[in-house]
């Protein structure tokens, strides 16, 4: 029989996109405020692989990735989800903006193996979590690289995105080397 274990640390990503420059630069502001520095930042790049956010969002959407120094818990992705809805939120109700949703924030985690994502949408390819949330393995590695499932957003399978994924799957394997299990607090309760 199998014993439970706690996983290892993961690599926080926040994925953000946005019409508007300022929206995404406030969000940045609350998410390092929030969660620390800012280890790797993926390009700046248009979001273009599918009109879906064009009703409630705008037209030349720019979308970016944010992968974050300090490693977390996977068991924690719901409440990462439930707060960058509150800051998508806020950027709605500022006034601000004219679109109905000016923001869009997508946290989630990359571990060695695969990169998962949160959502509040339910569908086949999702697990349940807690709180409304779901969780989608939206890439895994294999065979030396980043492979795409038939759900996988095409933006994710682009490959400047896919290089990005890359070289945060690298900045975490050094992060884990000096990982040691005997002080993680998850297990000890301490």
């Amino acid at each position: 029989m199998g014993q439970p274990s706690q996983p290892l640390p993961a690599l926080l990503i926040v994925a953000a996109f946005s019409r508007h420059e300022a929206a995404l630069l406030e969000a940045r502001r609350q998410a390092v405020e929030t969660w620390g520095p800012i280890a790797a930042e993926g390009p700046l790049v248009d979001f273009v692989e599918t009109d879906y956010y064009v009703a409630s969002m705008g037209s030349h959407l720019r979308k970016t990735l944010w992968a974050f120094d300090r490693l977390i818990a996977p068991e924690h992705l719901p409440e990462l989800k439930l707060q960058t809805n509150r800051w998508e939120a806020r950027c709605a109700e500022s006034g601000s903006y004219a679109e109905p949703r000016p923001l869009n924030l997508d946290p989630g985690y990359l571990t060695l193996a695969k990169f998962v994502l949160a959502s509040t949408k339910d569908h086949a390819h999702r697990i349940y979590l807690r709180d409304g949330i779901y969780a989608e393995v939206t890439l895994h590695y294999r065979q030396g690289r980043w492979q795409p499932w038939p759900w996988t957003y095409p933006d994710y399978q682009r490959p400047d995105r896919l290089d990005f994924l890359e070289h945060c799957r690298n900045l975490l394997r050094q992060r884990l080397r000096s990982y040691d299990r005997s002080h993680d607090t998850r297990r000890t309760g301490e």
